[in-house]
């Protein structure tokens, strides 16, 4: 063989390592490789389990809190669609029985009315009646006075002075409805 052949073959190729250090490196794996699938592993795992957990806790607890605020919005639009209905409704009745009482009060006034313009008129009649049985008085002294003088000789007979009078105002009665159909 040639010399540079036995050369090379005599010194170790630097890449590969030696057959030793191979089997000692695979020991070393093969150990810190155990200790890390039976001791950390397990360990990372249950810390990584744990963590999912309490996330999977908070997620259905913020559903939770979710469904509830959801459930509580839900009953508070509820109460306030039927407060603002039981508004109208009083607000419907206050304008019910506002014309109601308004009713009311025209029908006393127009009542009221109707009592004081009767009562006005039997006032007004017993007035004119009051007003007719002084001016037949009135009239009777002035008739009997004018008579007198007219015929020369003083009516002192109260028969015959009240026949007078009666006849006088019956004729003046029977003019005055004459008089008026005339000026109509």
């Amino acid at each position: 063989m040639t010399p540079m052949l036995i050369a090379a073959e005599e010194t170790p190729n630097p890449l590969i390592p030696a057959v030793y250090d191979i089997f000692w490196s695979a020991v070393v794996f093969i150990v810190i490789f155990l200790v890390f699938w039976k001791m950390v592993l397990p360990a990372f795992k249950k810390t990584l389990d744990e963590r999912a957990e309490r996330i999977q806790g908070g997620i259905e607890k913020a559903e939770k809190v979710q469904a509830e605020a959801d459930a509580a919005l839900q009953e508070y639009q509820k109460q306030l669609a039927d407060g603002r209905a039981e508004a109208a409704r009083m607000r419907a009745e206050a304008q019910e029985e506002g014309a109601q009482i308004i009713a009311e009060m025209k029908q006393r006034a127009a009542d009221e009315a109707e009592r004081i313009t009767a009562q006005a008129k039997v006032q007004i009649e017993a007035e004119r009646q009051a007003a007719m049985v002084s001016l037949r008085g009135e009239v009777g002294s002035l008739a009997t006075d004018l008579a007198g003088r007219i015929v020369g000789e003083t009516l002192t007979d109260d028969a015959r002075a009240a026949n007078v009078v009666d006849r006088f105002i019956s004729d003046l009665e029977k003019q005055t409805p004459a008089a008026a159909s005339k000026e109509n």
